[in-house]
């Protein structure tokens, strides 16, 4: 019988992204894996609960939802974030950063110290610079006076930093773009009296998701479905984004599509082996890609 594997999603353990499966396990994600896996047939992907905790319903969600969370569930997580500001008495001193993503895309926003840069290798950020730190209601005044003055947002959607990962300028251009914002911002007035102000220092991204010479993506995946197949080579990984050359061209995968899901290493479908998902099979074959995809700029219906 297959084994079935659920995923977690991805995480970056240092600069080192790893799927990781209920059970503990994980799977690196180095460059030239051959990632393969297929999803179980005749299933629904299933809540992923919040906060550590299982969907008491076990709801059916869509295949579309990056959050893979029911109502109930969402609304229970949201409620205990940071990011929907509805937490305001954690002790833990936060960093304000200005994170780059491409020309003219740069956003502001907060994390714990201790998270260290975790938090922009989240997102997908190639660059970034701290701006201050200190505790986390000073470090929110400070993010919504920053994105006002500057007339940067705090989100930027994944497809803007998709289209533009495979064309960047050189780094001293990305360098002197957030060297100017960072400039403007501590010499603003306002900025709360307990956040200290950062010297500038930019760190960027590019070797940690294999920016360079990265390919133009033809498409993205759009969601899974019973039964369908992505199956590739991984040439660069960023955000939650896996970059897999297919026959068809380079596809990216949101990782995050893929929770909730039950799933199966591709050569235990052929009844070959039981390996973990992305773990064996398709190694030196041709990538394929059974589940919808829309191409950058518009919608591809039906399958590869």
């Amino acid at each position: 019988m297959a084994q079935v594997w659920r995923c977690k999603g991805l995480r970056w353990a240092g600069r080192e992204p790893v799927l990781t499966w209920d059970g503990g396990r994980s799977s690196a994600l180095p460059w030239g894996k051959q990632v393969a896996f297929a999803v179980v047939g005749g299933g629904e992907r299933r809540c992923v609960g919040a906060r550590g905790h299982s969907c008491f319903a076990g709801a059916a969600v869509s295949g579309r939802s990056v959050g893979a969370r029911c109502e109930e569930c969402s609304r229970l997580d949201r409620a205990h974030s940071v990011a929907a500001d509805t937490i305001a008495d954690d002790p833990r001193p936060y960093s304000v950063y200005l994170a780059w993503f491409g020309p003219g895309m740069v956003k502001v926003g907060i994390t714990a110290v201790e998270r260290g840069s975790a938090r922009l290798l989240e997102q997908g950020a190639v660059a970034f610079t701290w701006l201050g730190r200190g505790p986390l209601m000073s470090a929110r005044r400070s993010e919504e006076l920053l994105r006002t003055a500057l007339g940067v947002p705090d989100r930027i959607a994944y497809d803007a930093k998709r289209a533009v990962r495979s064309a960047l300028p050189e780094v001293p251009a990305r360098v002197a773009e957030i060297r100017g914002l960072h400039a403007r911002a501590v010499g603003l007035d306002g900025w709360p009296d307990a956040l200290e102000r950062m010297p500038f220092e930019a760190v960027d991204h590019t070797d940690a998701f294999g920016l360079d010479g990265l390919p133009s993506a033809v498409a993205v995946v759009g969601e899974l479905v019973p039964g369908g197949v992505v199956r590739g080579e991984l040439v660069a990984v960023a955000g939650p984004d896996l970059h897999l050359r297919t026959g068809r061209g380079v596809v990216v995968l949101d990782t995050r599509l893929m929770t909730g899901w039950e799933l199966t290493g591709v050569t235990e479908v052929a009844g070959q082996g039981d390996g973990e998902p992305g773990e064996r099979g398709a190694r030196g074959g041709r990538g394929e890609v059974t589940v919808p995809v829309r191409e950058f700029g518009g919608v591809q219906d039906g399958l590869f």
